[in-house]
């Protein structure tokens, strides 16, 4: 999972992607990145490391001009270096300059690249971004197509999830794979600036004027035409370009990546999270518990629904430590167990002699959760009810989340006993599929695959 940006008509057009990037950091911790260009060409700094440290006050001076394009990466596709972070710059001899940051995986990205690769096309990396904008340019350069042409050719035949930005010297580009797997937003300043993110919290720190989401298969082109922004909007029917007859939105992005106070895909994340609470409660009838604990901070607003559908009291008492990064996110799972211990401690004096209920988001490795049970109990409470957000993971995700082999995931090594024993709970319940369907507006536009096995897009082996 990533997170892109993109400003474009704005001579503070770093200064912009910067607040930007940093209102996604949560979306990838890993390295940062930015590509920003005068008209002349573009000057790019990515480094490992989160935005405040990479892009401070003096570096965004040595990054002057209109159209910046920016990313913080959390790795899927490709190892953790520098060579892999986004985004991507192609120069080509004939003079053009090419920039592109995009969030989500390619599905058949080996074939894709042999077959680039046999044309004479180089890669210096292993990442999905790269292989987006280099398909793009080699038809843009060697097959003589348009960028909008390059981009439809793109959707025909690179399979998988990517929301997408491209920048030219003097123009932009918007689109977004045809299923929407991925989140994506444009919008507007009051002075022209056109700006575009992975979530509308990327936007609404900078304050537009209005701003909407880039439809599946929909391609934007931005340019200036006597010092204004002009829009041009290619609405594709997405169906020309994919299998299926309907959107195939992540329900992750609801229940565990995207921000609360983003509104994706049509849904106020935050309500999404607040009915997944109330429907794991109707559900618990035979518990009288004291309290209601979230595990900060993607499972605050699940265990606030729960909260106020059971009239019990929701406290916080678990406490995060937010200058640690987000557990899930972690490459390694050795840095994960670590991140655990840095990153949680209880109310003191809070839980002695009390039966909750602990409320997260989901289940992927379990090895958070156990450690989390743990620190509960031994804090003095009576009973720990584990209650989850969404139902159990069993299958790997292709389209952005770092869950690749079923080797990883606890569901497909213990039964529902075994991982209420492994975690220490007292009682364990999941969310149902069904159940989590009610959670948000037109169901049948989400993909369940991490739960049910049935992708979208057919994996490339």
């Amino acid at each position: 999972m990533c997170g892109i940006i993109g400003i474009f008509n704005n001579e503070n057009s770093a200064n912009l992607a910067t607040l930007g990037l940093f209102a996604e950091q949560h979306r990838g911790q890993e390295s940062c990145g930015m590509a920003v260009t005068d008209g002349t060409a573009f000057r790019l700094r990515k480094k490992m490391g989160l935005v405040k440290d990479v892009f401070t006050p003096e570096k965004i001076a040595n990054l002057p001009g209109h159209i910046a394009v920016g990313h913080v990466r959390y790795p899927t596709c490709g190892s953790s270096d520098t060579y892999n972070s986004q985004p991507h710059v192609v120069e080509t001899l004939a003079g053009p300059s090419y920039s592109l940051a995009s969030n989500g995986d390619i599905v058949n990205y080996k074939e894709i690249r042999v077959d680039l690769e046999k044309k004479g096309v180089w890669f210096s990396s292993y990442n999905d971004g790269e292989l987006i904008l280099k398909y793009i340019v080699y038809a843009i350069e060697r097959e003589n197509v348009s960028v909008i042409d390059a981009i439809k050719s793109l959707m025909r035949n690179v399979k998988g999830a990517f929301s997408t930005v491209l920048a030219t010297k003097n123009s932009m580009y918007l689109f977004r794979d045809p299923y929407g797997l991925r989140p994506m937003t444009y919008g507007q300043m009051s002075d022209g600036t056109v700006l575009v993110g992975s979530e509308t919290i990327a936007l609404d720190i900078l304050r537009p004027d209005w701003q909407k989401e880039v439809k599946p298969a929909e391609i934007i082109e931005v340019t200036i035409k006597n010092g204004k922004s002009i829009m041009e909007i290619i609405s594709n029917n997405p169906n020309e370009f994919r299998s299926g007859e309907t959107n195939k939105h992540c329900i992750f992005e609801l229940i565990y990546f995207s921000r609360p106070d983003s509104f994706n895909f049509g849904q106020n994340v935050y309500k999404v999270r607040e009915k997944i609470g109330a429907i794991l409660a109707n559900a618990d009838t035979n518990i009288n518990p004291d309290c209601v604990i979230p595990v900060p901070d993607s499972a605050n607003f699940i265990a606030s629904g729960y909260a106020k559908q059971k009239n019990i009291p929701y406290e916080m008492g678990l406490i995060r430590n937010h200058y640690v990064g987000r557990t899930f996110i972690k490459p390694e799972q050795t840095i994960r167990d670590e991140s655990v211990n840095q990153k949680f401690n209880v109310l003191p004096n809070f839980f002695p002699g009390k039966e909750v209920v602990l409320v997260d988001d989901s289940i992927v490795r379990g090895t958070t959760l156990r450690k989390l049970v743990k620190l509960v109990k031994n804090a003095g409470a009576s009973k720990v009810h584990l209650r989850i957000g969404s139902p159990l993971v069993k299958f790997p995700c292709y389209y952005g989340l770092d869950t690749p082999t079923k080797e990883e995931l606890i569901a497909n090594n213990m039964s529902l006993e075994e991982i209420k024993e492994y975690t220490g709970a007292d009682t364990l319940k999941f969310m149902q599929i069904d159940e989590l369907k009610k959670s948000v507006q037109d169901p049948e536009k989400y993909c369940y695959a991490c739960f049910d096995g049935n992708y979208p897009i057919e994996i490339d082996s």
